[in-house]
Parts: structure tokens; sequence; C-alpha cells
């Protein structure tokens, strides 16, 4: 195997860990939670704070590996994360107490940043031929992971809620072992530079990055594609079951086929599609071909109809992609890690405001006495995706002409 095609596998199985992760828990987490308190306020509680406390570690932890790795080199900071990674999963599995479960959910989200640190890696051995493919893999591991996580973790978890940590880590020590044999550092010395305490902080390096000149824009429409595409995630079981009366089974393949259309988005129609029009033109046609699609989710009047919906995630998946390419060649070599640590905090971010803001939507247009409108938050979604079509149709378009 050549030396850039094993580091993109390597990166590849990294993020798809990554994803798993996320998800593998889910299906076991209220039986996990139900051995420290039974009762349904208590589970669904902390059920909450479990899922919201990854999130905001990320969004912490992720401009310091981003900085770590532009001053130590991608190779010992990816690999030290999936190490601690590796060994909290058995933490978890084994926790005595709440607290220790918090405890390894918080280091989880710490070593779960390394995304940060892939991206980088991933940046660092791209070329302008393949960026914006190379990023679509990233975005296809991010959705199959995505799929795959909670069915293994439902699977793995009948024969005992500890299973599916213990799987996680298996798997998380082998990637360690396969990086540890395998992958070379990606970041040459010349191209490093001094670690400085001042970027650790992710409210000043998220301002410092939102302020940037000549990315400013593009960082704005990540966070609100961001922000869109959080809709899913919130309020899909919520929404698909009060419109369509849908069961658990019917939300889980629908869930299926969002992840794998997103997979397929991302990771092949990014490498035929980009080519052809351009990461720009891609950009701009994904965005508002997603803002399409979130409106026709919202109007859409029988069950079935969803899935040629989700269809379109083929096609539109290439946007992300395209955006992440063209704000890599906004920023140097030795800049590429604080970047991507910016855009995981920005992910992170939009995935503790996102659900706030969509299930208050879905809340307030459901209720007696109000509108029955409960594709709102899919109309909120689609207006936020318009917005990002003329943000990127103003920088790309407007002010390159100037």
């Amino acid at each position: 195997m050549k030396k850039n095609q094993a580091s993109r596998l390597f990166i590849f199985i990294t993020i798809l860990l990554d994803a798993i992760g996320i998800g593998i828990i889910i299906p076991i987490l209220p039986e996990v939670i139900k051995r420290f308190g039974s009762s349904p306020s208590f589970v669904s509680t902390y059920f909450g704070y479990f899922i919201s406390v990854y999130a905001f570690m990320q969004f912490i932890a992720s401009p310091l590996l981003g900085t770590l790795s532009d001053k130590y080199g991608r190779r010992p900071i990816l690999l030290v994360s999936l190490l601690g990674g590796g060994l909290d999963y058995l933490l978890m599995a084994f926790a005595p107490s709440l607290i220790i479960l918090f405890l390894g959910r918080i280091i989880s989200g710490l070593t779960g940043a390394n995304q940060t640190v892939a991206a980088s890696y991933m940046a660092d051995i791209s070329d302008e031929k393949n960026r914006a493919a190379n990023f679509g893999m990233i975005g296809a591991a991010f959705g199959i992971g995505f799929v795959f996580g909670p069915a293994l973790g439902g699977i793995v978890g009948s024969f005992g809620h500890q299973w599916p940590f213990i799987l996680s880590s298996v798997l998380t020590l082998l990637n360690f072992l396969f990086g540890l044999f395998i992958l070379p550092e990606s970041l040459p010395i010349e191209h490093r530079r001094e670690f400085s305490l001042a970027r650790l902080n992710p409210i000043k390096s998220l301002f410092k990055t939102f302020l940037k000149p000549g990315l400013s824009l593009f960082i704005w429409v990540y966070f609100l594609s961001n922000l869109a595409g959080q809709v899913h995630p919130s309020v899909w079981t919520l929404y698909t079951n009060y419109k369509f009366n849908w069961t658990s089974l019917q939300v889980g393949l629908s869930l299926a086929a969002v992840g794998i259309s997103f997979g397929i988005g991302q990771g092949f129609s990014t490498r035929i599609i980009v080519p052809r029009l351009g990461e720009k033109k891609a950009l701009k046609y994904g965005t508002i071909l997603l803002s399409v699609s979130y409106f026709l989710y919202a109007i859409a009047p029988k069950g079935w109809m969803m899935y040629p919906i989700i269809s379109l995630m083929i096609f539109c998946g290439v946007a992300i992609p395209s955006l992440q390419s063209l704000m890599t060649k906004e920023v140097s070599a030795s800049e590429q890690g604080e970047l991507q640590g910016s855009l995981i905090s920005v992910m992170s971010l939009t995935s503790i405001l996102g659900p706030l803001f969509y299930t208050y939507l879905f809340s307030h247009f459901t209720k007696l006495g109000n509108a029955n409108i409960p594709g709102a938050p899919y109309y909120a979604a689609s207006i936020i995706s318009l917005l990002c079509f003329v943000l990127i149709y103003y920088k790309i378009t407007i002010k390159a002409a100037r």
C-alpha cells in the first residue's frame, strides 16, 4: 500500500471510529444510567447531560489539539488521543458510579476532538486535485459511522450494556496500533510554529477565525450550514412520529438512509462533481439544493416522500467538502491545525445550540393554541441554508468581481 493511501485509510478509520463512538452508546445509554437512578425524569435529564457534555468538551479541546499539532506534528497527537480514547472506553464500561461515567464521557470529548488533527493531516497531504475529494472522504466516514454506530450499539448492547464500550475500546486500540506502524508525520518541521497559550481559548480562537480576512465569510457559512444540518438529529424522530406516526423501526431505517446518502454524497459524488464544476460552483449549487431539500421535508404530506428527498443528499453533500477545501487555501500550512480546531469548535457549538433551537421550534408550533406547523424546524433550516447561499454568492461572485 502506498504511503499516502495508507495515511488516508488511517484518517478515514479514525473519523469512522469517532462517529461510531458517538452513536454506539446511544441505544444502551438509558440502561446504563438506570444503574444509578431509575426514575424517568432522572434518566431523561442525565441522558441529555451525557450527550451535551461530549459536544461541549469537543468545543473546548479542539483548539488545544489543533494548536499542539501545529507545534509538535500531527502523528503524536493523533496517536496519544487514540490511546487515551481506547482506554477511556474501558473506564466507562466498568464505571462504578455516575461521576466516573461522566468523567469518562468528558475524556471521550477531549480525545474525540482528534477530528481536528485528522482534518489537518488530510489538508497536509492534499493538493489542488484531490483536496475536496479527501475532505469528502472525511464526511463519508462520519456518515457511515452515523449509520452503523447506533446499529452496532443496539446489537452488541443486547449482550450487556458494557459490551458496546468494550467493542469501541478494542477498535480504537487496534487503530492506534495501525497508526503506530504505518502513519508517517505529515507536517514538516519547517512548517511548524511556536506554541501559544492565547490560541487555546476556544472563544478567542473562534472570534479570531470569524474575523480573519479572506476567511470570515466562509466561516460564517460553515457555522450556518452545520446549524441547519443539526435539524435532523434534533427533531427527525419527533417530526416523523408526530406527522407520519412512524415507529422506532421506521425512524431507524430512515436515519440509516440519511447516513448512507450523506456518505455517498461526501465520499463519492464529491470525486465526480467537484472536478467537473469546480469547488466554487459545487459549493453554490450544493447549498441551494440543501435549502430546497429542507423545504421539501417541511411540506412532505406522506411518509414515503421522505426517501426521495433524502436521496438529494447524494448531490448536495458536495457542499461542505468544497467549502472546507476553499478554506484550507486561505491559511498557511502552519495554521492548518488552528483552522481545523476552530472548525471542529464551530461544529461542536452548533451541536449545542441546534438541538435547543429546533426542539423549541417544534414544541412551540405543535402546542395547543399555536399554529400547527410541525415542519417549522425544517422551514428554519431551509432559510438558514438560503442565507448561506447568499453569503457564498456574495463572497465568490460579487466580491471577487470587484
